[in-house]
């Protein structure tokens, strides 16, 4: 799993070996199993989640109901705003799978970050290309139907339509799962329409 990690940060930044050991020190992964919840709602927390395999999701409840907000797969971080904002969570973070995650606390990357530099820019870059993602995703989610969230679902992330429940899906794209089901027979219509034209 390190070389799954290292991979990744290749892309940005080519890691000494120093620190490499210093990031492998830090006792960083985490090994979490399917319907374990990492953060309740009103729980205070300082922690950030980093993909590497599995996936995890974040959700409210409201007048209890559970509202899906985000999945997050292989690769992708998770740092909930009441890390920096020091409130408690609004709202929950469980796992969908089992996964393996890097768990750090902000204590632990400012330590990082004062003994290397390099990892406080290596931050900086990563929340803000997270940053940027979570407003495209989220104009994205205002300006679109029903229908285009699902489609762009289906061209970005299909494998979520395999690893995640459908009453989660649904919740997520805003809408009941009984339009869920409607809205996919009728992609299935139109595509089929598509073929035979």
């Amino acid at each position: 799993m390190q070389n799954l990690l290292f991979d990744f940060l290749a892309k940005y930044i080519i890691l000494t070996e120093e620190e490499k050991n210093v990031l492998l020190s830090l006792d960083l992964f985490r090994s979490v199993k399917k319907g374990d919840i990492l953060l309740h709602a009103g729980q205070m927390s300082n922690k950030g989640y980093f993909v590497l395999k599995g996936c995890i999701r974040t959700y409210y409840i409201i007048d209890g109901e559970e509202k899906t907000t985000a999945f997050y797969t292989e690769l992708e971080a998770l740092n909930p705003p009441w890390v920096i904002s020091k409130t408690p969570s609004e709202y929950y973070v469980n796992c969908l799978e089992d996964s393996i995650l890097l768990v750090s606390d902000s204590d632990m990357v400012e330590e990082t970050n004062r003994k290397f530099p390099r990892f406080d820019t290596l931050c900086r870059i990563l929340s803000e290309e997270l940053l940027a993602k979570q407003q495209i995703d989220f104009d994205a989610f205002k300006t679109s139907s029903p229908e285009q969230r699902y489609q762009n679902l289906l061209s970005k992330r299909p494998d979520l339509l395999q690893r995640v429940p459908q009453h989660q899906l649904a919740s997520y794209l805003g809408i009941k799962p009984q339009s869920l089901s409607r809205l996919r027979a009728r992609i299935i219509q139109k595509n089929k329409k598509h073929l035979i034209s």
